[in-house]
């Protein structure tokens, strides 16, 4: 089977199950804070009021590559949702297809955060 017809199937199966991402989501991995400092990382992300908040803590917190890494890894999420190809997104945003993969994983079968998050930035119903 050749290289172009197995990528033209895999783009296929990814394309049906791009469009269908709420019904195909299986929850397959889980997380726990491992310990008092990631359960305080997330109580005191939860308790952030508004967008300036978040800008501020975000910037004392993180590198500002580091921001930029997690803000590529919403916008692939975005794009894979939109049914852009792998090569394509990774073109776009300056990484390899492999990170794309990594995103794809965390978008269909992760933990179920990007699926709230986008519920709720793309009223996704």
């Amino acid at each position: 089977m050749s290289s172009a017809f197995c990528g033209i199937i895999y783009t296929y199966n990814m394309g049906k199950l791009r469009k269908s991402w709420q019904t195909q989501f299986r929850k397959q991995e889980q997380f726990s804070p491992r310990n008092k400092k990631e359960e305080f990382l997330i109580e005191a992300l939860t308790k952030v009021k508004d967008k300036n908040e978040m800008a501020a803590l975000l910037r004392d917190l993180m590198t500002l590559p580091e921001i930029e890494e997690f803000s590529n890894r919403l916008e692939i999420a975005k794009l894979l949702l939109k049914g852009k190809s792998y090569q394509k997104i990774a073109d776009e945003i300056g990484v390899s297809t492999s990170t794309v993969t990594r995103v794809a994983h965390w978008l269909f079968s992760g933990c179920g955060g990007y699926q709230k998050v986008f519920k709720k930035l793309l009223k996704i119903t």
